[in-house]
């Protein structure tokens, strides 16, 4: 055995610490290489957040350049509902705060906590996107469905671009939960539940935008 590499007794697996890096091996549980594979997930994950915000910026765009083309029909202010909207909104943002909390309860490995958050944020996101759909189903129903103006066309595409988002973040939310229940709250495992966090956190803050500029805008007097 080199020098360099002395290694207290046990080894990594019986308990003891390789000086010479065995401790940030055992730490990540990766192989070598690691850190610049962790780099390059980093990377990856910010182009992807990135190209969800262009992705919904070109849908506000195309939404705002829309806005009058109701071809005689509906506008915003004939079928916003803001008192559903605003429970909407408040199921998703309190939703945001129990996802915060389970990132603390995984750092600090409280089950409860961490399980007890996941479950919350699940069922307030699932809320969320069943009144996006009883909002859609009421709009359609009465006549207002995204075949009859190119405003309606651009609203159900950005709204529903962001439901799509929402959901496809629900069935993460239990893989990651899943996940932990299989393989405890190793390094890796804890990297995964923070890109999942700042998804969430990144649709929170368009839907803010969203609420802001189409349902409030949307009815406000002209």
């Amino acid at each position: 055995m080199s020098a360099g590499a002395d290694v207290y007794p046990g080894g990594v697996a019986g308990g003891g610490l390789a000086r010479g890096g065995g401790y940030a091996a055992a730490l990540t549980e990766e192989p070598e290489h690691g850190p610049s594979k962790r780099i390059v997930v980093a990377y990856g994950f910010w182009i992807f957040l990135i190209s969800d915000i262009i992705l919904f910026s070109a849908l506000f765009a195309t939404y705002a350049v829309l806005t009058d083309a109701t071809a005689g029909g509906p506008s915003g202010r004939d079928l916003f509902e803001l008192p559903t909207v605003a429970v909407e909104t408040a199921c998703l943002l309190l939703s945001t705060v129990f996802c915060g909390l389970a990132g603390i309860g995984a750092q600090v490995r409280r089950n409860g906590m961490y399980y007890g958050s996941m479950a919350a944020t699940f069922v307030l996101g699932a809320t969320f996107v069943a009144i996006e759909l009883h909002e859609f189903a009421t709009m359609i129903a009465a006549g207002a469905g995204p075949d009859r103006s190119a405003f309606l066309s651009a609203f159900f595409a950005l709204i529903g671009c962001h439901g799509l988002h929402v959901s496809a973040g629900l069935l993460w939310l239990l893989t990651m939960m899943a996940q932990v229940y299989a393989k405890g709250y190793r390094a890796d495992i804890r990297r995964r539940l923070l890109c999942f966090a700042l998804f969430w956190h990144t649709l929170d803050i368009i839907w803010v935008a969203l609420f802001s500029l189409v349902y409030l805008v949307g009815v406000a007097p002209r």
